[in-house]
């Protein structure tokens, strides 16, 4: 495959330099390898041929044989078209073409055999097809089967360039170098999985015989494609692993002890518990522990991450929390220092806002070691912040920190802490096994006690009243409400609600409530101030866009509601639901919407009323939507570019290969051996431009 990679695609006949330039700008296809991976998207069956007497609106693309009677030229400068009048015998259509007119016109006969391939559409009873593939019956004949339709961009297509000119390109490209293509994967594998060999599973991609060979094809180019990632992911980690040695917490002491006996504000849940041993057996293990911790929003994903951290200080060491917004750093300040100020605990707040004298107070208490857990934004991360002796770090929504700043605390000590990430937002198996395939996963999937599910409906505009009615008994019950907008400012070629308009209508409608607004484009000071008003329970009500969605903790609110519903992903709305539902009082999540909504949306809403399970949640987004842009950058620095596999349906391969990986690595960690080693160069062929992380400690 490496001369593959190497050959630049102008030098495959029919390109040349002019359409590789345009190749390159539009698809990224540069050279023979990236033009023998960019697969059809789609296949049509072309075994079979239509009448225009038996067509209907609903059919997709079809192929008729029969004559052009005549050809028209219509309409002058960029409305021209030619318009060839086409019979089957059966019936008439018009065929139109927008572009290259005169090199149509040239090309085609009146009185001539041709079958058309497109898809047909109907106007006042007439048939007409546009742009439609033309070749004779012989050529048709050679073509019938499936047939590949590969993306394009509407560029290639004004210049001339069709699916049908990528076909023929790829068949040249397999009829004059596949030769060269060799299997990587081990003969026995492929025997034991039954996987296609490589060179044939490649032709049959692009033009397989029937729609059985289509499959496994797919199979084994998936397989190989996951196989290759999981292989790349477990190889850094071992290496990880080997080079990053960890120290040992063999102590459970004084401050440990003394927080679970006098401190602990209510029994731990059989999950946190399982956490909790997970987290100990990596931190006693002799490496570097690096772990992420998934727990729905309320677990108790923090007060997981205090017990841990006082194992650290039971052993000498400090501790640091990262989070990635100063009001989450300030809420996760105000929260482990009520929980843990009776047993003498030294905590500290940095961010970017600290003042300069309590600044310099913090630094020197870091550097003697007489400050124990140090919690901040990216401050923390500076080069003039250093520890006397860091062994635990957690970093909250890590997702919202590049590889590179999380890497920064690791050189916060001669040998790198620990390290525990945590999200909120629940990941689906599939994605954590690859977006997160080096990190130790542990999952939190219990409620605390006391907890009720949030109660989540879905209202149309015509009961608005209703849920204002609801809202003004929550708050003279002394409860509090969130109301979400998806903009800040109206918009005339949106009909969506805007935070301003909002804002002026819920004070118009509720004139005897105080209400807050905080949105994303305020200046930080003005924003934490708004929120401090609702959180202090100065405001009733907090108008908002989905700047609340991570990191706002008010227990005493138990309404949200979400305008123009819609229009946000499931996850989202399921991280602004979390933001109810945090004390002991029944909580609502109100989902408003227009009635007249799609019907893939009516089931997307009605995904969130029916579940609180935030991991089920994320499963049907990404069935849904796709894995999309859930993380630019894989831990390891790796691009999650995928040719064919799918994250979010390819979740037995995900595992299959996952354990092939495993087993391979286990028998020959290094790739040494002779089986092995066109493993290990295609491996490197395909992730050389992926920054190995492992060497940055």
């Amino acid at each position: 495959m490496d001369r593959l990679r190497e050959t630049d695609i102008t030098y495959l006949k029919g390109v040349g330099p002019s359409r590789a330039k345009l190749l390159g700008e539009e698809l990224g296809i540069r050279s023979f390898y990236d033009l023998l991976y960019h697969f059809p998207s789609h296949y049509v069956d072309r075994s079979r041929f239509y009448s225009i007497r038996s067509l209907s609106q609903d059919m997709p693309m079809v192929q008729i044989r029969g004559r052009f009677i005549s050809f028209t030229v219509q309409g002058e400068g960029a409305k021209t078209r030619l318009i060839g009048l086409f019979t089957d015998g059966t019936g008439t259509m018009e065929v139109v073409w927008f572009r290259r007119i005169k090199a149509i016109r040239e090309q085609l006969r009146t009185a001539t055999d041709y079958v058309i391939f497109g898809k047909p559409s109907e106007f006042s009873g007439h048939w007409s097809m546009v742009h439609p593939e033309i070749d004779s019956p012989q050529k048709a004949e050679t073509t019938k089967g499936l047939r590949g339709v590969y993306p394009l961009t509407e560029k290639l297509r004004n210049r001339g360039i069709t699916s049908r000119t990528i076909f023929n390109l790829v068949q040249t490209l397999i009829e004059t170098r596949l030769s060269h293509v060799t299997d990587p994967l081990p003969d026995d594998l492929r025997r034991r999985l039954r996987l296609m060999d490589k060179r044939e599973a490649l032709i049959a991609i692009h033009n397989p015989h029937d729609s059985q060979q289509l499959v496994k094809a797919k199979e084994r180019l998936k397989f190989e494609e996951l196989f290759y990632l999981q292989l790349n992911i477990l190889s850094y980690s071992r290496r990880r692993a080997m080079r990053i040695g960890g120290r040992r917490f063999t102590t459970i002491g004084t401050f440990f002890n003394s927080f679970y006996s006098q401190c602990l504000p209510f029994e731990l849940t059989g999950a946190q518990k399982r956490v909790i041993k997970e987290i100990r057996r990596d931190m006693n293990s002799g490496r570097q522990m690096n772990r992420l911790l998934q727990g729905d929003v309320g677990s108790g994903k923090t007060l997981v991450a205090l017990l841990c951290m006082l194992i650290a200080l039971d052993n000498g060491y400090q501790a640091c929390l990262m989070a990635p917004t100063e009001i989450l750093a300030t809420q996760h300040f105000e929260t482990l220092s009520g929980l843990a100020s009776k047993i003498g605990i030294n905590i500290k707040l940095l961010t970017g806002s600290t003042p300069k004298k309590q600044r310099d107070l913090i630094h020197q208490q870091l550097t003697d070691g007489s400050l124990h857990i140090l919690i901040g934004t990216h401050a923390v991360i500076e080069d003039n912040v250093q520890f006397a002796n860091l062994g635990f770090v957690v970093i909250d929504e890590q997702h919202r920190f590049g590889v590179a700043q999380r890497a920064k605390l690791w050189k916060k000590n001669a040998i790198p802490p620990h390290v525990l990430v945590m999200t909120a937002t629940p990941i689906p198996r599939t994605l954590a096994m690859t977006l997160y395939g080096d990190l130790d996963v542990s999952v939190i999937d219990e409620l605390p006690p006391g907890r009720k599910p949030v109660t989540t409906l879905l209202r149309y505009e015509d009961k608005r009243l209703d849920v204002y009615r609801s809202i003004a008994r929550q708050v003279k019950q002394g409860r509090q409400v969130y109301i979400v907008y998806p903009l800040i400012k109206e918009n005339e070629k949106s009909d969506l609600k805007s935070l301003e308009e909002g804002y002026e209508q819920i004070c118009e409608t509720f004139r005897g409530f105080r209400v807050a607004y905080v949105h994303g484009k305020m200046k930080p000071a003005e924003k934490d101030a708004q929120m401090n008003i609702f959180a202090s329970h100065r405001a009733d009500i907090l108008v908002a866009t989905t700047v609340i969605e991570v990191g706002v903790n008010v227990p005493n609110a138990t309404i949200m509601v979400i305008e123009n519903a819609e229009r946000f992903g499931l996850s989202q709305l399921h991280q602004l639901r979390g933001r109810v539902g945090r004390g002991e009082g029944q909580s609502y999540c109100i989902l408003m919407t227009k009635p007249q909504i799609a019907a893939d949306t009516r089931k997307r809403l009605s995904i969130m009323t029916s579940t609180t399970d935030g991991f089920l949640v994320a499963e049907a987004d990404l069935k849904l939507r796709g894995p999309g842009d859930l993380e630019g950058t894989l831990q390891s620095g790796l691009a999650l570019d995928l040719h064919i596999a799918n994250l979010a349906t390819d979740g037995q391969l995900i595992q299959l290969a996952r354990d092939e990986a495993e087993k391979i690595l286990d028998a020959d960690p290094a790739l040494t051996s002779s089986p092995n080693l066109s493993l290990a160069r295609e491996m490197h062929a395909i992730f050389d431009k992926a920054i190995d992380w492992s060497m940055i400690s």
